[in-house]
């Protein structure tokens, strides 16, 4: 068993070693702490059955790849396979966000079509912002392994296009105009909480 933590350890090294990652952006990607890669790429321990699939996935090889040592010295690893994953998983990212605007457009247009056009129609589009942010957040999750930047730049648009939507629906629809400006004040926590965060999840990398 010893032996075979050690060779499935080094074959982990030479895929994160081809793919030019650190130990500490690989634990970044997979969630866990350099010291938990440091362990399975040494062989002190081994990756439960789901992680070891996380891995294979990651890198596009096989759990039976893992524990031949013949791979450890010539890794299977094919970067270009990377970087198109990577630029189709942007592509999903933005058809998603086209698609909230496509449905915001068609939303707008209809009442133009049947002579029913209302005042402060044209909100969709403010509100079809939050809307693509969360699309931007829930791909990071899933897709990009929860990258902080992103998931930093969507949490800000979010939070900025939901009180730009709120205030401009209620500056249109709301008798009182003169004091929703203070809806933004709600705004500066919620970024500080944000971006207090990112630097506490930076820290911890």
């Amino acid at each position: 068993m010893e032996d075979l933590r050690i060779t499935v350890g080094k074959n982990l090294a030479a895929l994160r070693k081809a793919k030019k990652l650190t130990q500490i952006e690989l634990a970044e990607k997979m969630n866990y702490s350099d010291k938990a890669v440091s362990k399975w790429e040494q062989g002190a321990t081994m990756p439960d059955l789901e992680t070891l699939k996380q891995l294979c996935d990651f890198y596009g090889v096989s759990l039976d790849y893992l524990v031949h040592e013949e791979n450890i010295e010539n890794p299977h690893y094919d970067t270009s396979k990377d970087k198109a994953t990577f630029i189709n998983r942007i592509i999903i990212t933005i058809l998603f966000g086209l698609i909230v605007f496509m449905i915001a457009t068609l939303i707008f247009v209809y009442p133009f079509l049947f002579k029913e056009a209302k005042t402060g129609y044209w909100l969709i589009f403010i509100w079809a912002i939050p809307l693509t942010a969360i699309i931007m957040l829930v791909t990071n999750r899933f897709f990009f392994r929860r990258q902080k930047v992103v998931t930093l730049i969507g949490l800000s648009i979010l939070i900025w296009s939901v009180l730009a939507g709120t205030y401009l629906h209620f500056l249109l629809f709301a008798p009182d105009k003169s004091n929703f400006w203070v809806l933004f004040l709600v705004g500066i926590p919620l970024q500080a909480i944000a971006a207090l965060w990112f630097a506490m999840k930076s820290k911890r990398k």
